[in-house]
């Protein structure tokens, strides 16, 4: 360990190696585990519901409107 300060420091009390690694097994765990994890936005190309097209409507002028846009 050259240059760098321990992580952590024992500053009362002489722990013996059992409960020094329980100590940092609680320590890493709780710094895992408060990141939330980022969930994956679907795109609009992917969805479901772009896939099922609308019934079609019987009328003047339906024939020429089931091409445009909706």
């Amino acid at each position: 360990m050259s240059g760098q300060e321990p992580a952590i420091t024992v500053v009362s009390g002489d722990p013996d190696p059992v409960e020094l690694a329980a100590v940092v097994a609680v320590l890493a765990r709780g710094r895992t585990s408060g990141v939330p994890t980022a969930t994956p936005k679907r795109s609009l190309w992917a969805s479901r519901s772009r896939q099922v097209r609308p019934s079609l409507g019987a009328g003047p002028g339906s024939w020429r409107a089931s091409t445009l846009p909706r």
